[in-house]
């Protein structure tokens, strides 16, 4: 059996020598930049068409390789290995929501702090003698507009103490608990504040309507009562000192039970629905800051001691009248008494003349002579006459 190369021995012979040749003229040819074919040996900017055969024969299996091991990295980084960054966002994802709540807790603190400096820096300048306290609660009825502090009796809270902010009054003590206690709101229907408008000086009671707004009752028709007049607190309630600012007039509206009355709608001076803290008035005493009640010690000292004088003198004038009883007539009131009497003595009718006669005046004539008679008065210097 004759071989592949015995049978096709000429065939591949030629061949052989075609592709000789054709490396040779391969090796030989060179393609410039243009893309024409230059024989040039000295032209060294072309590229051997051999070295462009062999890149064009190599070239697609590369690119299949290439993208071969692109692909199979790609799904490795962006599938297999990306278990762990799914963990990582997830782990990443929480913190951000934690720290997005521990952001949103510091700007409430921080909102807290200054809300609450605010309220210590009012406590300290305020007269009166207040309690700080945090509302916990609501009624949660609309009808209902009442309030719940986390102080109660057993930090000295009563019974119609007043509840107040630094922007004005918010209401009343109604229930008192030992740990908590009930405020009931000034827009409350059963609700009750003795009011003055601040520039007509009109007095009216002030309580809610049945929206839940503050207004003014009791009011005759008046047509000086405008919007923006400011509400102040009168003082006769017995509950809310006088002069707290309660808010200011919003609209009047005629009284529907009465032809001559109005309703004046207030609106308040403090947001009753975002209620944080609140200082309640434990006690109506005045008190006042270090200087002026070292002020009023200083006063109080110069006064006793002007009274101990007074005093001191009253008593020395009582041992004086002990010591001379003749001065003193029982009969006569105290104060036409010799020692107590200040009038002038009554003035004299004539002059008086002297007893004896003036003997040092140069020029002075000697005075007449007693009206005894037994004696007569001479010049020093005249001898007396004896008598035989």
């Amino acid at each position: 059996m004759e071989t592949f190369f015995a049978r096709y021995r000429n065939l591949v012979v030629l061949l052989a020598v075609l592709v000789v040749q054709i490396l040779g003229l391969a090796m030989q040819v060179h393609q410039t930049d243009s893309g024409r074919m230059s024989m040039d040996r000295h032209d060294g900017r072309g590229v051997r068409l051999l070295r462009l055969w062999a890149e064009a024969l190599v070239s697609p299996p590369e690119r299949i390789f290439h993208a071969t091991s692109q692909g199979i990295a790609g799904l490795w980084e962006n599938y297999i290995d990306l278990r762990h960054v799914r963990e990582q966002n997830r782990q990443l994802a929480q913190t951000v929501d934690r720290l997005r709540l521990e952001q949103a807790a510091l700007l409430e603190d921080a909102r807290q702090g200054q809300r609450l400096q605010g309220l210590l820096h009012f406590q300290e300048k305020y007269i009166y003698k207040t309690l700080a306290a945090q509302i916990i609660g609501t009624s949660g009825s609309p009808q209902s507009h009442v309030v719940y502090l986390d102080k109660g009796a057993a930090e000295g809270l009563a019974r119609d103490m007043a509840v107040i902010t630094p922007d004005g009054i918010v209401g009343k003590v109604r229930e008192v608990f030992p740990h908590s206690a009930q405020v009931l709101l000034m827009n409350d229907q059963t609700s009750g504040a003795g009011v003055i408008l601040e520039t007509t000086r009109i007095r009216g009671i002030l309580r809610g309507n049945a929206a839940g707004q503050p207004q003014v009752v009791n009011i005759m028709a008046d047509n000086r009562i405008k919007p923006g007049e400011k509400v102040l607190t009168a003082g006769g309630d017995e509950i809310y000192p006088r002069g707290l600012p309660v808010g200011v007039v919003e609209k009047v509206v005629p009284d529907p039970e009465r032809d001559s009355y109005i309703h004046v709608i207030v609106k308040p001076a403090v947001a009753l629905d975002r209620l944080d803290e609140v200082l309640v008035i434990t006690s109506t005493e005045p008190r006042f800051p270090p200087e002026q009640q070292q002020d009023m010690a200083t006063s109080e000292t110069l006064k006793g001691a002007e009274v101990q004088a007074e005093e001191a003198q009253k008593k020395a004038s009582e041992i004086m009248a002990e010591r001379l009883p003749g001065l003193i007539d029982p009969k006569l009131p105290p104060e036409q008494q010799p020692l107590l009497d200040s009038t002038p003595p009554p003035p004299v009718a004539h002059t008086p003349l002297p007893t004896h006669p003036d003997r040092f005046t140069p020029g002075a004539d000697p005075a007449p002579e007693s009206s005894t008679g037994n004696a007569t008065s001479q010049s020093p210097n005249t001898p007396q006459r004896r008598n035989p």
